[in-house]
């Protein structure tokens, strides 16, 4: 890296705050700000700046990154009266982390170019809290090719690989499709785990069991043993988010005239336990749907 980026980073959730902490470790100058500014506390302490506004936030930023939970907070934190749309210099580059709607990504780049001429890459992340921690996740990104290779260096310090997908939107195209397998594979996992308890199994023996074969995947070893022993502290991935993927797929499904019955069906499903009272629930609660009242 032939010099530190000041980065600016909007949304301290459960991704942002060890990808912040990634970014502080590797060297970086980094302003943080939260809608809740109490959770940019553990950041500040570590040596980041806090900003008390978007456009505190925007000054002097060369890359600005956002995590936030969905297509509203992202047109929000952009495009509001004050937003960061209204600060951004032409040359700063928008690095959205997020997973929002592939058609609002397209229009949020084109509207960012038009209003300041700041450029935007979509570049959301797959691979958990763990993967956040320990940099290793992977990251599918959209945009123009110089502007890629311009994040290689800093992106680094969070990911084990980034992929260029293509023109903008193709990031959360690409995301869209990696939701659909994880929150799909989620209520398949549950379903499994469910099904081997009633047939006589000790279900904390079937991730090990499975491991390697053509059944295995980092959702089959993380979820269903937490599902087999009913531990669904500490969260790691919110129901609410995997429906909002999962809604995002059948809308992406129907605008591009795409079958997706089993995209449909996982949505249903999610929902169903969403509304259980589960929003905020780690997605390995979802057992409940298929284990009853002892899940």
């Amino acid at each position: 890296m032939s010099h530190p980026l000041r980065i600016a980073f909007a949304g301290i959730g459960l991704m942002g705050l060890p990808m912040c902490r990634r970014l502080l470790a590797a060297g970086h100058p980094l302003t943080v700000w939260n809608r809740n500014p109490a959770k940019t506390a553990p950041l500040q302490a570590a040596g980041a700046r806090h900003a008390a506004t978007l456009a505190e936030l925007a000054a002097d930023a060369e890359i600005v990154c956002l995590c936030l939970s969905d297509t509203a907070a992202v047109e929000q934190v952009m495009f509001a009266a004050d937003g960061l749309a209204a600060h951004l210099a032409a040359d700063t580059l928008v690095v959205d982390f997020s997973s929002i709607e592939p058609a609002a990504t397209r229009a949020f780049a084109q509207r960012l170019a038009e209003q300041c001429g700041a450029r935007w890459v979509d570049a959301p992340v797959s691979g958990g809290v763990v993967g956040a921690e320990q940099g290793r996740l992977v990251i599918m990104a959209g945009g123009e090719p110089a502007d890629i290779e311009r994040l290689r260096a800093p992106l680094a310090a969070l990911s084990q690989r980034l992929t260029h997908m293509g023109p903008v939107g193709c990031g959360q195209v690409t995301k869209v499709c990696n939701q659909l397998i994880v929150a799909a594979n989620s209520l398949l996992i549950a379903e499994a785990v469910a099904l081997a308890e009633r047939g006589g199994v000790d279900a904390s023996l079937l991730a090990p069991a499975l491991a390697g074969g053509f059944a295995d995947s980092l959702p089959m070893q993380i979820l269903a043993p937490r599902m087999a022993a009913r531990q669904h502290e500490p969260v790691q991935w919110k129901v609410a988010t995997l429906l909002k993927d999962l809604d995002n797929a059948v809308k992406l499904a129907r605008e591009t005239d795409s079958a997706s019955p089993l995209a449909a069906l996982a949505d249903q499903l999610m929902r169903l336990h969403a509304t259980r009272g589960h929003g905020q629930a780690d997605l390995s609660s979802v057992i409940g749907l298929f284990a009853g009242r002892d899940a």
